[in-house]
């Protein structure tokens, strides 16, 4: 221990011998050591950190895995009512399930009326997450019956929110669509499941709501028993989904089950983006280290007199070795230190972007895991920037050593040639980080010039959130929309305006099976499906959707006349190829009362993201020609309004929601948004992979440069006498340099070689991550070599330049 502290004091006053070395050693391994940090809190909080469920290792989740035929791409889809008390009842590995589902309610019995997201679960949903209410209960088996349901429990920050954290709520009624509703419970803070849950309301299925297999809008969540796997579990539900397909082939052919671990589903969107960044951190790390190594390298060789005289007088070479390093470990040590101040700025700008991918229950924060990571990866840096530097120490000639002393002149090859080996290393793991960085830019250039099908230029979007029992009859919710509209149009500076259930890239829709007219008929489970939309006349003049064939639904398109449908051309394409499908009739199996006529044909859009590779065959349905679903149990839903105006007007969002409170002053509003800001957050994923990734690779192009300019001005320290020769012999200053450059570039070129082929392999990594991009992107590899070459060329050019600086005369006659 004595030793220990000896060298470590022998450390610290080392080290304030040469401030500048420390400092930006210190700092540059702050840098590498910090970013690591950042990425591997958010990782620890998201990834590695279990859900606050008990056991929380046994909870999954069970999805429908959809026929390939009729959902090509689609691995996972919701859950029919049927087919989950099936699932309930036949199997023996699970020792509980729920299901659940969105329900929207109304606060009202106020000023101003509320949207409120609500979760209607089957009874068992909080004791298979193993959780109860922190004041009153959960609703009771008894009340998840048709009209025994009025009953709630409240998340915690509603419950906050809305009633001051008044206990005395709990046995209470409040007002939701008009109607009384008993509040049961209100749930601990850390319970936020699912996310847009707050309250939990009873299912409450009718007998004919349980019968219907065909119609998937649920998510399954499910405890498996104790000793039992998740392989054993899904072997299981592959057994009962084979029964089922044999039972009902109608509705169940081809639709299988999967079993996934809970956390790994909810954070399944975020998991590669951080698994890859995570990567590029660590290669930031190992560059800050080299970088370190490098200048220790450097500052090794003023000490080999000291550390000759040291051996001489009985130091062994462990003993050496131990010094160096604990002087090394103290620089990382001190960046880790440093570090960390710099992780907290990085961890609040990436949960910025990452707030509304990641669960809320979620935490990210320095805690003591990510503490101990910072301190292994502080030592483990300190032990590589340490490590080269002490064995080339300890393996000097110590009589060779004490003989040369400290001049100039004094040979270092082998130490250059280890210096050299670090520049390559350094460059090589730049050129991959930038090449990976550069991909990332490609494919979100390439993105945001895609044409998303409409034009989002002074589009106003904004949802009126009906709520389920609002109209108890599809007319009453047509009139409704209609007079709004009637009053939208009539706004200043509106040009055009109409409703739609679900606007592109929002990640919501429906998609339906459909059989066409003339052609075999099929089970439903064999039918083909298509994303469905229901739209009211002035939807398509709203987004500029062009009608490329035949024309656009219109006021006529009402309840009585015959039924009509416009069709997407990708669906005209993929259903009647080489005919004209204007004329062509089809049912939507949902909507059985009609046969629909094709009378439009519109343009693609893309419908669930700017990066989908074909084309969504999609349906437009006539608003006006809406009815009661022949599964009946008709409930009213939210529309969205799409409104076109001549310009961006700042007070148009006001005087929309004026002319729909003016139809129903207690509507809520919600996502009131321009539709250029529905398409940008379509792809903030990239934009964040993008700028993540390119800010780290812009600091390890950063590091690298210092590491080149570093090594080339020892290099030209060390050879003053050779340079001072050389030019009183005659030479010129562009040889010198050339020479000097040319030494500086020789590594580099070595590196940018190296660096291409683990590029390659990185892009193989990244290509889940890239659209429209190649991993081995030619254009990105040539630019990122050319890049990183000219940074090298510069870093190279001002000691080259020092060096046409040296007086012959003095250098030689101070060696």
């Amino acid at each position: 221990m004595n030793g220990l502290l000896q060298d470590f004091r022998f450390a610290l006053r080392q080290l304030r011998k040469s401030p500048g070395f420390t400092a930006i050693a210190v700092m540059t391994l702050a840098l590498g050591i910090g970013a690591n940090t950042s990425i591997f809190s958010v990782v620890n909080g998201v990834l590695l950190r279990p859900l606050e469920f008990p056991n929380t290792d046994r909870l999954v989740r069970v999805w429908h895995v959809p026929p390939p035929k009729s959902f090509p791409g689609m691995t996972t889809f919701s859950v029919s009512a049927a087919n989950y008390l099936d699932w309930e009842r036949q199997n023996h590995v699970f020792e509980r399930m729920a299901i659940y589902t969105f329900h929207g309610f109304t606060l009202t019995g106020s000023d101003k009326p509320e949207q409120v997201d609500a979760c209607a679960a089957t009874a068992g949903f909080f004791s298979t997450l193993g959780v109860q209410p922190m004041l009153g209960r959960a609703f009771l088996p008894e009340e998840d019956q048709p009209g025994r349901s009025s009953v709630v429990v409240l998340s915690h920050r509603f419950w906050q929110e809305h009633f001051g954290s008044n206990p005395g709520i709990v046995g209470h009624d409040i007002k939701m669509d008009g109607r009384s509703i008993l509040v049961a419970g209100v749930m601990p803070a850390s319970f936020q499941f699912p996310e847009f849950a707050q309250m939990w309301t009873p299912m409450a299925w009718t007998d004919q709501e349980k019968a219907v297999r065909g119609e998937h809008h649920s998510v399954v969540v499910a405890r498996l028993k104790r000793g039992v796997d998740l392989k054993q579990a899904q072997v299981e539900m592959n057994t009962i989904s084979s029964r089922l397909e044999q039972q009902y082939p109608e509705d169940d052919k081809g639709w299988g089950a999967l079993v996934v671990p809970l956390h790994d589903d909810m954070v399944s969107d975020v998991r590669p983006a951080l698994l890859v960044l995570l990567g590029a951190v660590a290669f930031v790390l190992l560059i800050a280290s080299v970088n370190v190594a490098n200048l220790a390298l450097a500052r090794t060789f003023s000490r080999q007199k000291e550390i000759a005289i040291r051996t001489a007088l009985g130091a062994t070479s462990i003993r050496v070795l131990r010094q160096i390093l604990t002087e090394s470990i103290l620089l990382a040590l001190a960046g880790g230190a440093l570090g960390l101040t710099y992780a907290q700025g990085g961890i609040r700008l990436i949960m910025a972007f990452l707030a509304d991918k990641l669960p809320h229950s979620i935490e990210v924060g320095l805690d003591a895991k990510v503490l101990i990571f910072t301190a292994v990866i502080s030592i483990a840096a300190g032990i590589l920037a340490g490590v080269l530097p002490a064995l080339r120490l300890t393996r000097s000639d110590v009589n060779q050593a004490l003989k040369q002393g400290l001049g100039r002149t004094d040979a270092d090859s082998s130490g250059q040639r280890t210096r050299s080996i670090l520049v390559v290393s350094e460059v090589a793991l730049s050129l991959m980080l930038l090449v990976g960085a550069g991909l990332m830019i490609r494919s979100f250039q390439k993105l945001h010039s895609v044409n998303p099908g409409f034009d989002s230029r002074n589009v106003l979007t904004m949802s009126a959130m009906v709520s389920r029992a609002k109209f108890s009859l599809p007319s009453q919710e047509i009139n409704f929309f209609e007079q709004v509209l009637r009053r939208v149009k009539a706004l200043p500076g509106v040009e055009s305006a109409g409703v739609v259930d679900d606007i592109p890239l929002d990640n919501g829709g429906s998609h339906q099976p459909i059989a066409i007219e003339g052609r075999p008929t099929l089970p439903m489970s064999e039918q083909p499906e298509v994303d469905v939309r229901l739209v009211s006349p002035g939807y398509m003049n709203a987004l500029h959707i062009p009608v490329l064939r035949g024309r656009d639904v219109n006021d006529t398109d009402v309840a009585g006349r015959p039924a009509v449908i416009l069709i997407s051309e990708s669906m005209a394409r993929q259903f009647w190829p080489g005919e004209d499908a204007l004329g062509k009739r089809l049912t939507l199996t949902f909507s059985p009362d009609a046969v629909r006529e094709v009378v439009g044909i519109v343009g693609d859009v893309k419908i669930d993201g700017l990066e989908q590779t074909r084309p969504s065959a999609t349906l437009y349905f006539p608003l006006d020609q809406l009815a009661v679903p022949a599964t009946g149990g008709w409930g009213s839903f939210p529309m969205t309004l799409v409104v076109r105006s001549t310009s961006s007007s700042e007070g148009l969002a006001s005087a929309v929601s004026n002319a729909v409170h003016d139809v129903d002053h207690d509507m809520p509003l919600r996502d009131i948004q321009m539709m250029d800001d529905v398409v940008a957050n379509s792809i903030s994923q990239q934009r964040f992979n993008m700028l993540l990734l390119g800010a780290f690779a812009g600091l390890a192009l950063l590091l690298a440069a210092v590491g080149i300019y570093s090594v080339l001005s020892y290099s030209v320290k060390r050879s003053v006498r050779e340079i001072g020769i050389r030019l009183a012999f005659g030479a010129r200053l562009g040889d010198v340099l050339r020479l000097v450059v040319f030494e500086g570039m020789k590594p580099t070129l070595l590196g940018v070689a190296v660096g291409a082929g683990g590029a390659l392999a990185l892009g193989r990594i990244l290509s889940g991550l890239i659209y429209g991009v190649k991993p081995s992107d030619p254009f990105t590899f040539v630019a990122v070599a050319v890049l990183l070459t000219a940074i090298a060329l510069a870093a190279a050019m001002i000691p080259a330049y020092r060096a046409t600086k040296v007086d012959p005369m003095v250098a030689l006659r101070d060696e």
